[in-house]
C-alpha cells in the first residue's frame, strides 16, 4: 500500500526515506519537516534529463525560496541545477551551502543597496531586473566596485492563470516586472543598454504558482518570443537568454492531477521552439526555475496529536502540537493537505476530523476536514505535501520554535536544520535595564 506515493507496510506503518514515520518523530521529537532526499533528487532529476531531451540548449534552476536552507540549495546543485535566490539571507545560505556564486540567479522586486552589493562581490550569475530603480543601482555600484554583472529583464506579460491570487505573478496588476501591454518593457531594454556596467542577456517572466493547466505556460513562452522579436525589428538586437520562469503544481489532495514533470517540460518546449520558428528567432538558452514542484512532494509533516474536542452534531477538532507558526499556507491562503495517522495508516478512514494548530488564532487550522481512522492523544499525524513554503515560511509567532527538519534517504535521517531552542527565541532579545 502507497499514500502520496510513500509505502505502508504491512502492519500500516507509514515510511519515508525508507525510515518509520513514528520511529522519526520519536528520534527527532514533533513537529518535524521530514524531506525524502531520494525524491528530491529524484525531481531535480526529472527537469534536467526532461529538459536535456527536448531542448537541449536548457538549465533548470532551484526556486529556493521554497525551501531554503543549506542541505536543499547543495542538493539542487549536486543534482546540476542552478539556484535562484531572492534576497541576501538567501544568498548567504546558498554561499555557506557550498553553491558557487555563478550559479546563483538573483531575484526581487525591491533589492536593497546591500543585497546588490553583496550579489556583485559574491559574482551572482544572473540578476533579474525588476524596475528602473534598480537599473539606476547598479548603475551607479557597477562603478563604484568596477563589475559587470550579466542581467535578465523581468518581463510582465499580462497572464493571469487560475490559481489563489496570492500567487499570480504575471498578470497587469503586479509589483512584479516590466509590463509589455504599457510599452515599459520596451523602454526598460533601451535603458538597460545604455548602462555600461551591466551585460543585458535576455529576458524572464514568472506568471504564477501552483498550476496545472498547461496552456499558461505555453501562453507565457508566445508571449515573450513575441517581445523578443519586437525588440529585434526595433533595435536589431537578439539576447541568447530566456527564462520562463517556474509555477508547475503539485498534488495536495487525492483528486489533484498534476501534469508530470516530463509532460510539463514538452509542452513548454513545444510552445517555445514553435514560436521561435514562425518568428525566425535563434533558439535562445532556456532556464526553467521548479521550486514546489521539486520539493513540495517530497515533505512530510509529522505531528503528534493533543487536545481532542468534539462538538456534537458540528465537528471534532483534533489539535496538535505545530500550527500556522511553522505551516502558515492554510490561513494565507486557504491551501490544503491530505493526513494519515503514521502508524495505522492502512485502518478505514470513518470520519471527518479538523486538525487543529496551537496558535491563539481561531484560523489557526491546518485541515478542516481531513479523513482519519479514530483518533486519540499521543497519535502521531503525518500531513504529506509540506517541503514547499512551510518552513520558508515558518515565524515565532506566539514564541514557538520553528521545527527541526531532517532530509530522509536509504533508511537514514539525517538532521539538516536543528529545532529551535526557547534561548534561540530570545537571543537578539535585549532586556531592559
Amino acid at each position: 500500500m502507497v499514500l502520496h506515493d510513500f509505502p505502508v507496510d504491512a502492519r500500516g506503518v507509514l515510511s519515508i526515506g525508507g525510515c518509520r514515520a513514528p520511529d522519526l518523530a520519536e528520534t527527532h521529537g514533533t513537529p518535524l519537516l521530514v524531506i525524502d532526499e531520494g525524491r528530491f533528487r529524484q525531481n531535480c532529476r526529472a527537469y534536467r534529463e526532461s529538459l536535456r531531451e527536448v531542448y537541449p540548449r536548457s538549465q533548470p534552476i532551484f526556486a529556493s525560496k521554497a525551501m531554503c536552507v543549506l542541505a536543499t540549495c547543495r542538493l539542487a546543485y549536486d543534482e546540476g541545477l542552478h539556484v535562484d535566490v531572492a534576497s541576501g539571507g538567501e544568498i548567504y545560505t546558498a554561499r555557506r551551502g557550498g553553491v558557487p556564486g555563478a550559479v546563483l540567479h538573483f531575484h526581487g522586486n525591491n533589492k536593497t543597496e546591500d543585497e546588490l552589493r553583496l550579489a556583485l562581490a559574491e559574482g551572482v550569475g544572473r540578476i533579474i531586473v525588476d524596475n528602473l530603480y534598480e537599473l539606476e543601482l547598479l548603475d551607479r555600484l557597477t562603478r563604484e566596485m568596477q563589475a559587470q554583472p550579466a542581467i535578465l529583464l523581468r518581463i510582465t506579460p499580462g497572464i493571469e492563470p487560475h490559481t489563489h491570487k496570492a500567487i499570480q505573478t504575471g498578470g497587469v496588476d503586479s509589483k512584479f516586472g516590466f509590463g509589455l501591454p504599457d510599452g515599459a518593457a520596451m523602454q526598460a531594454v533601451r535603458t538597460a543598454l545604455e548602462i555600461p556596467g551591466i551585460e543585458l542577456r535576455g529576458f524572464h517572466c514568472h506568471i504564477g504558482s501552483q498550476i496545472f493547466d498547461p496552456e499558461p505556460f505555453a501562453l507565457a513562452a508566445r508571449s515573450m518570443v513575441q517581445f523578443m522579436a519586437e525588440v529585434r525589428l526595433e533595435l536589431n538586437l537578439t539576447f541568447p537568454e530566456l527564462n520562463l520562469g517556474g509555477g508547475l503544481g503539485i498534488r495536495y489532495l487525492p483528486e489533484d492531477a498534476p501534469p508530470s514533470i516530463p509532460t510539463f517540460v514538452r509542452g513548454l518546449a513545444g510552445a517555445l521552439r514553435q514560436t521561435l520558428e514562425a518568428h525566425d528567432l535563434p533558439e535562445p538558452l532556456l532556464y526553467v526555475e521548479p521550486g514546489r514542484s521539486i520539493v513540495g512532494d517530497a515533505g512530510v509533516t509529522l505531528y503528534t496529536v493533543g487536545a481532542i474536542k468534539a462538538i456534537p452534531g458540528v465537528r471534532t477538532y483534533a489539535s496538535v502540537d505545530g500550527g500556522m507558526f511553522e505551516n502558515p499556507r492554510p490561513a494565507l491562503y486557504g491551501a490544503r493537505y491530505t493526513a494519515a495517522v503514521a502508524d495505522r495508516a492502512a485502518d478505514p478512514v470513518d470520519r471527518a476530523v479538523t486538525i487543529a494548530g496551537r496558535c491563539c488564532e481561531s484560523g489557526d487550522v491546518l485541515i478542516w476536514e481531513a479523513a482519519l481512522p479514530p483518533i486519540r492523544p499521543g497519535d502521531r499525524l503525518a500531513v504529506f505535501s509540506t517541503g514547499a513554503y512551510t518552513y520558508s515560511m515558518a515565524s515565532n509567532y506566539n514564541r514557538f520554535p520553528r521545527p527541526a527538519v531532517v532530509l530522509a534517504g536509504e533508511g537514514r535521517a539525517r538532521v539538516v536544520v536543528e529545532r529551535e531552542t526557547y534561548d534561540d527565541l530570545i537571543r537578539k532579545d535585549r532586556p531592559l535595564t
